[in-house]
């Protein structure tokens, strides 16, 4: 059975609702942010915020799409390494962490004045065949973010990856965790099951934050312990 043919008419009719109310509702945030860019960087930042706010709010109250929030606690100085089901925990980064800087992919900054404004808040475009200059200039910049007290926020996965499928991690997220020698929290997410779909469904998101995990393990370790620990909420089919 095709997803659009399984939709339940509540979740179409809370699903158009949302899209129209939370698109409508981010033109003028988005403007907002683009015109205080270049003269309030603090402003600038408040509004990004309120904008990932303004996501949650219109999932919650609009979609019926709950939040629980597992072992979570405010951390700079860390690389929160995070399963990526859908575009939810994209959007909600900047809601739920204070700041957050955060791995993405490069063509991402590309995009016309998106990208900008993404760079200008924080964001470190990550070129996956990149040679060693521009990944020493990458982990420069990320460095430069930590000094100012701001957490670090990875997809290890590095796209979007459906639920119920358990992909190795990209390559370059060990490079990353070696060349900055921070510990890492691993964060758990099921939102592709409510969120990644054309219409959406009530229910509840968790995000479980897992145990720290310590720097300088050999790549083989610190692969592993991350992708079991952000596939804790996601079982394969045959588990």
């Amino acid at each position: 059975m095709t997803e659009s043919s399984a939709a339940r008419p509540a979740d179409i009719a809370r699903t158009i609702a949302f899209y129209l109310v939370f698109y409508l509702g981010s033109v003028p945030l988005v403007l907002a942010s683009t015109a205080t860019a270049s003269f309030s960087l603090t402003l600038f930042r408040k509004i990004v915020r309120a904008w990932s706010a303004w996501h949650r709010w219109c999932a919650r109250h609009l979609l019926g799409i709950r939040l629980d929030v597992e072992g979570y606690e405010p951390r700079s100085g860390v690389l929160y390494a995070i399963k990526h089901e859908s575009f939810f925990e994209a959007i909600d980064m900047p809601r739920q962490f204070t700041l957050p800087v955060v791995f993405a992919k490069a063509e991402l900054l590309r995009i016309p004045l998106w990208g900008s404004t993404g760079a200008h808040y924080g964001l470190i475009g990550v070129e996956r065949d990149a040679g060693a200059k521009a990944l020493r200039a990458m982990i420069s910049e990320a460095r430069r973010r930590i000094a100012d007290g701001r957490p670090l926020v990875i997809f290890p996965e590095g796209t979007r990856v459906p639920h119920g499928t358990q992909r190795p991690l990209q390559s370059g997220f060990a490079g990353i965790y070696k060349l900055l020698g921070l510990p890492v929290i691993p964060v758990a997410v099921d939102s592709g099951p409510l969120y990644h779909r054309l219409w959406k469904r009530s229910g509840t998101i968790r995000y479980r934050f897992g145990a720290e995990i310590p720097p300088g393990l050999p790549r083989e370790e610190i692969e592993a312990r991350v992708h079991a620990a952000i596939n804790a909420l996601n079982p394969t089919p045959d588990a």
